[in-house]
């Protein structure tokens, strides 16, 4: 019922002037679900406070819950149309009472963590975009059906969201920035392996695919007592975002998942400045795939020793800054970080063996990360010791990788069970930090096992990568056109 339901929503606002795109969708079908969500909340919370005999007072006031704005029913449980507004009406509600009440809570709650905060952060950065009052009525209607009151429908619910995140990818030249394959999010973790107490932390969080998933990996990991679940509710997950659009989809992603108050701000991390970072505001993990190819302002770039217009090496000196020692990592990154001559990419690559011990480099195959041609690497790294050995993997699921042929866990069971003890294979090899060049501190993978034969990329990863680098080139030129 759910995913036709999701189905039906996206026909309802593929009509809509307001909304162009998937990302449109999946914007706009947020904050309804939230406030949908909030409702089930209050109900849950309700009922659990008269079976303790304790008075609970509501998240929202009388006139803005859902059962009177959104859902006023008939005695017999259907949506009564007599009292629910549409068409200007409704619009007009939402537009000019519900939204400018709902920010209030940013200033009004108790703490930051807390679910009211939330509530005021998430509609400060958003605004309604549907234009039709009609569509917004259809869409709220449909979106009334859904339950999240058992863990089962929860479960579906937050499986389903992910899959519009994912399906974002396709759906503009920024959509990919905010999906992460889940399998490979899972892989890292499991190597990673944080553990309950520890601060977990996502600087460039996107749609929260590694928080979500090291949530659903600690829960798995042990028999929860109630101190248990306050931690991980808490004190464990924290995430920054730059853009709006997917601090709103993180921050709603982590909610479905379980976390009632996600620690996610809207904020560019890089725009901290490395000496400022205390060891207060230092972090067990950090788990994270930052952005690669944008670019920073010049006063950004002042902030870090190693200056560099690549974003994705920014990300790496903050997030080797902001890791406590001892702590671990597992950051994704373009390949060519490994072999770069330039003076950032040499002096980067030397802080990290340096400062940190880089264990495991995962080498992944194109066509990992849909719709972007680039390869990257996953780096693991320990800080508090400089590298001695790195062991790599040559990540080759033996066939092209694609929309329709995705990255799956099968994949990567190979990879997890033999990085517990590093061992060699066809696949895997250790190169000592003495056999790296101390000058250039090049770590180009190169497996040993291969007899010196070249493996060329495939028609399919050559023209992936001049898609890519034509999306790119077409971003400049957009750029430049804006400026003129």
């Amino acid at each position: 019922m759910f995913e036709q339901t999701f189905k039906n929503i996206d026909d309802i606002l593929h009509k809509d002037a307001g909304c162009g795109s998937e990302l449109d969708y999946i914007e706009q079908t947020s904050w309804i679900l939230f406030l949908k969500y909030l409702d089930d909340l209050d109900k849950d919370r309700q009922m659990a406070a008269q079976l303790s005999g304790k008075a609970y007072s509501p998240i929202l006031d009388p006139y803005y819950r859902w059962e009177n704005w959104a859902a006023p029913k008939t005695a017999e449980g259907k949506i009564d149309h007599n009292r629910a507004d549409t068409g200007d009406d409704l619009k007009d509600f939402v537009d000019r009472k519900l939204f400018p009440y709902l920010k209030t809570f940013k200033t009004s709650a108790e703490s930051s963590d807390t679910i009211q905060y939330k509530i005021g952060e998430i509609f400060s950065e958003l605004k309604n975009r549907i234009q039709s009052g009609y569509n917004l009525r259809e869409v709220i209607d449909k979106i009334d059906e859904l339950r999240f009151r058992t863990s089962a429908e929860k479960h579906e619910m937050s499986h389903l969201y992910e899959s519009k995140i994912r399906n974002m990818g396709n759906a503009g030249r920024n959509g990919g920035e905010y999906y992460t394959p889940r399998p490979l999010i899972r892989a890292i973790i499991r190597v990673v392996a944080p553990k309950i107490g520890e601060k977990i932390y996502d600087g460039a969080v996107g749609s929260a695919g590694f928080l979500a998933e090291a949530y659903d990996y600690l829960k798995a990991s042990k028999e929860l007592t109630t101190k248990d679940v306050d931690t991980l509710q808490r004190r464990t997950f924290y995430g920054k975002e730059k853009k709006a659009l997917a601090y709103i989809i993180g921050t709603m992603n982590m909610i479905l998942h379980g976390i009632e108050a996600p620690n996610i701000v809207h904020t560019n991390s890089l725009a901290e400045n490395l000496a400022d970072i205390q060891e207060r505001d230092r972090n067990d993990v950090v788990l994270a795939n930052p952005p690669f190819g944008g670019k920073e302002r010049a006063e950004v770039r002042q902030n870090f020793p190693i200056q560099t217009g690549e974003t994705a090496f920014l990300f790496l000196q903050h997030f080797i800054k902001i890791l406590r020692a001892p702590g671990k990592a597992g950051v994704v990154i373009k390949n060519t970080f490994l072999s770069n001559t330039d003076n950032a990419s040499v002096s980067l690559r030397k802080l990290l063996l340096q400062s940190c011990s880089l264990h495991t480099v995962l080498d992944c195959p194109g066509g990992t990360f849909q719709g972007a041609g680039v390869k990257t690497v996953v780096l693991f790294f320990d800080k508090g010791k400089a590298t001695r050995s790195i062991w790599y993997y040559q990540l080759d699921p033996g066939r092209n990788l694609g929309k329709t042929n995705p990255l799956n866990d099968n994949d990567l069971a190979e990879f997890i069970e033999l990085q517990k003890s590093k061992a060699d294979s066809p696949k895997s090899w250790s190169v000592s930090i003495d056999d790296v060049d101390h000058f250039t501190w090049d770590l180009s993978v190169r497996n040993p096992n291969n007899n010196g034969e070249v493996k060329h990329r495939t028609p399919q990863e050559i023209m992936q990568e001049i898609a890519a680098l034509d999306a790119e080139g077409a971003a400049v030129m957009e750029k430049i056109r804006g400026l003129l």
